[in-house]
């Protein structure tokens, strides 16, 4: 069965766009296989954890509707799903390593690796491990008796070519000799990733590592350590780095990376999930707008390019506008319900919004749109003065107001256009005046059919609370 997985670190505030990426690819791939997508939570870091972190990670999937099949809140068959509980097993298989000669003890203390390493950068040469314990066959049970603190790292071999097949890649071959012998479990009992990714990977039988290509330099070590344990290789699929337009990598401090961010912009979580699809991969119909279903039939992990693709946000507001019009008015009503209620706390009227929807469904780029454009209407405007200070003529529109009998779109429309007409003044600047009287600003929906939904009496309220201002 084909088993995919994601396993992030709850060392943020949420999970990463770029993770986002990389769990949308492993959640269409298992379902395209009829197979599993799981979540594991890598939270050995203990220094840099942030509290909460991990639910909000598992909020964030289930919110764009990347379900996993097992993690650790609904547990599985090979739990648990979090790393802190899984100590003993990478201790033992640590020890394992070490018994059979594909690891070793180390002592060294922080002050001699930070002095080798500083005397081989002024020397110009790349940090590494001088393996100064490499050949001293340290007992474990003597270090543990003199309460020597010790960590395990990884022996590995001189003079070999490792072989790493990539899906996306082909075969890619490093030489060991520019590998470090890496930390494999630290000296407060933790694991590394490289120890701990094998051995859940393994155990929890994933088929596919699907990845950010960083890890791939890091993948001859994993390599390593499956041949060590004698466990047949999982197939290895290194994404490509999501980058800014102008090619530099995806960071905190120039863009916004937390994927629940999208989500409280107004963003649609198909809309951002169908972008990210376009990321690096091309529809076989080169079309631009899909969903998952389409996604997934389409989908293959071998088309996807090795080249870094760039996350432009504009093209994702123009994606998500697309988006928001071809879906149907009743159920963007629910989406703008939905999303006033959870990320702005405002509750709002559900037949006033199925009345707006058709004026400004064709403006809207993102659902916080919605707010720009008709606050007016649950809310009294907030009117700057200085905009309509040189209008004299309010009196005559409350009066012509006044005596619309039938209160609709066609007659509110004809009767300012009469009395523009009266009076002499130019169109434009007439309905500006009235626009920033009933909206309270000079971008709205259209203005005689916003009307028409406000009603005569609210509309002649404002009216005659800015001829009194």
């Amino acid at each position: 069965m084909v088993r995919t997985r994601i396993a992030p670190s709850p060392t943020g505030k949420d999970l990463h766009i770029g993770n986002l990426y990389t769990a949308l690819i492993n959640w269409a791939f298992a379902k395209k296989n009829k197979g599993k997508f799981i979540v594991r939570i890598e939270d050995t870091d203990r220094q840099r954890l942030v509290l909460g972190a991990e639910q909000q990670i598992l909020k964030t999937l289930k919110d764009f509707g990347l379900e996993p099949d097992e993690d650790p809140e609904k547990g599985g068959p090979f739990s648990p799903y979090r790393q802190s509980e899984r100590l003993n097993l990478y201790q033992k298989y640590a020890h394992q390593l070490v018994e059979k000669g594909f690891a070793y003890y180390c002592t060294c203390s922080k002050e001699r690796l930070e002095k080798l390493r500083k005397e081989q950068q002024e020397k110009k040469q790349i940090p590494r491990y001088d393996g100064h314990c490499r050949n001293l066959n340290l007992s474990r049970v003597d270090l543990e008796k003199k309460k020597i603190p010790y960590v395990v790292r990884l022996k590995v071999p001189k003079d070999k070519k490792i072989t790493v097949y990539d899906l996306i890649r082909g075969e890619i071959v490093f030489n060991s000799n520019d590998i470090d012998d890496q930390i494999l479990l630290k000296s407060d009992g933790f694991p590394t990733y490289h120890l701990a990714v094998v051995i859940d990977d393994h155990l929890m039988q994933i088929s596919h590592v699907i990845r950010a290509e960083e890890w791939l330099s890091s993948t001859p070590k994993h390599v390593l350590l499956y041949q060590a344990f004698n466990w047949p290789l999982p197939v290895f699929c290194h994404l490509p780095i999501l980058r800014n337009p102008d090619r530099s990598k995806l960071s905190k401090r120039k863009n916004p990376v937390w994927a629940s961010w999208y989500l409280k912009e107004g963003f649609l979580p198909e809309a951002v999930l169908n972008y990210l699809a376009l990321m690096g991969w091309s529809h076989p119909k080169q079309k631009e707008i899909f969903d998952l279903k389409e996604f997934i039939n389409v989908f293959d992990l071998k088309d996807i390019q090795v080249v870094g693709p760039a996350f432009d946000p504009v093209k994702l507001e123009w994606l998500n506008g697309e988006w928001i019009r071809k879906t149907e008015d009743s159920k963007l009503k629910e989406k703008i319900l939905k999303y006033y209620k959870n990320y702005q706390n405002k509750k709002l009227d559900p037949k006033l919004v199925e009345k707006i929807i058709p004026l400004v469904k064709e403006r809207m780029k993102k659902l916080s749109d919605f707010w720009f454009y008709c606050q007016f209407f649950f809310e009294e405007p907030k009117v700057d003065a200085n905009l309509i200070k040189n209008a004299p003529y309010l009196k005559d529109i409350y009066r012509s107001l006044s005596t619309i009998k039938d209160w609709t779109t066609q007659n509110i429309g004809q009767s300012m256009q009469e009395l523009a007409k009266k009076l002499g003044i130019k169109t434009g600047d007439f309905f500006m005046t009235l626009r920033i009287a009933i909206c309270g600003k000079k971008i709205s929906p259209p203005l005689n059919e916003s009307m028409e939904i406000l009603g005569k009496e609210k509309c002649l309220e404002r009216v005659k609370r800015i001829m009194k201002d």
